[in-house]
């Protein structure tokens, strides 16, 4: 099949009309960027509008559901009573805190695998084992032990990433080269230069495809932390708006907490492009 295949395709010059039985495939055409822009921009001042006139008309429910326009006044007040900014900047540093130390601490661990293989099978069932324990439900317990400020919801979101980053990095270790690593020792490099030199930045390329997801876990972890127990934050606003009944103080801090998560995504994939050229270089 795969012959007959080659010898029709030998059979069709370049310019040449096919023959009955073949079809040209589809070419889709692409849009341009503003194009695509422009409908993803209309599609969400059409749900908007929907929305608003659903709320007037009675079509939708506006005291579950709320409506645009009083979303709006909401968020000006929100941010007009200057607790916005505070509560923003709280969520922003637990987030980044427990981001960057369960990125360093997992990837140090998972790294640290490959001096002894021993070390490894021991440690690692009691890593799979805090992977698979759900994380969220000792929330309560790490709030009780560090306290309602900052510091339980940065162990909370160390918490969520630390696992990860290990396993990711342990991945990396067990993908190497055994015989680069061999051609190291008989040029004469030490354990240490070999570590320093071939398995750290083997294993970098592993350590950098987890931030993109790391940063998702750590905000997730803060805004449970917040739920828990907590002065500030985006999600004590949330929690607080819901039991009073303030679906659109809901609304607005959801929004909020929808732009910073997309401002942290990119910022992490622009040092995620940043950190993959530097390896590659």
């Amino acid at each position: 099949m795969i012959q007959a295949l080659a010898q029709t395709i030998s059979k069709l010059q370049p310019g040449a009309t096919p023959r009955r039985g073949y079809r040209k495939l589809p070419v889709s055409r692409v849009w341009p960027t503003w194009a695509i822009a422009l409908a993803q921009v209309g599609i969400v001042i059409a749900l908007i509008a929907f929305w608003e006139i659903g709320a007037r008309t009675g079509f939708v429910d506006s005291f579950f559901w709320s409506q645009p326009s009083a979303i709006w006044a909401t968020a000006k007040t929100f941010f007009a009573s200057g607790t916005a900014f505070v509560d923003i900047s709280f969520t922003f540093r637990s987030t980044l805190l427990g981001f960057f130390f369960g990125t360093l601490i997992g990837s140090a661990i998972g790294l640290s695998f490959w001096w002894s293989k021993n070390y490894a099978a021991i440690a690692q069932p009691y890593i799979i084992c805090f992977e698979s324990l759900p994380k969220l439900a000792l929330a309560p317990l790490v709030v009780l032990i560090f306290g309602m400020g900052l510091a339980s919801k940065v162990a909370i979101a160390i918490a969520l990433t630390v696992v990860v980053s290990t396993l990711t990095t342990y991945s990396g270790v067990k993908a190497l080269d055994r015989d680069s690593e061999r051609l190291f020792y008989s040029l004469g490099a030490s354990r240490w230069q070999v570590f320093t030199k071939f398995v750290v930045p083997s294993c970098l390329p592993w350590i950098i495809s987890v931030l993109r997801v790391n940063i998702g876990l750590a905000l997730t972890g803060s805004i449970v932390g917040e739920f828990i127990s907590s002065q500030y934050g985006l999600g004590r606003t949330i929690l607080y708006a819901g039991q009073t009944y303030e679906i659109a103080l809901v609304w607005v801090a959801v929004a909020v907490l929808s732009a910073l998560s997309i401002v942290m995504y990119i910022a992490v994939s622009w040092l995620e492009s940043w950190l993959r050229k530097g390896v590659v270089h």
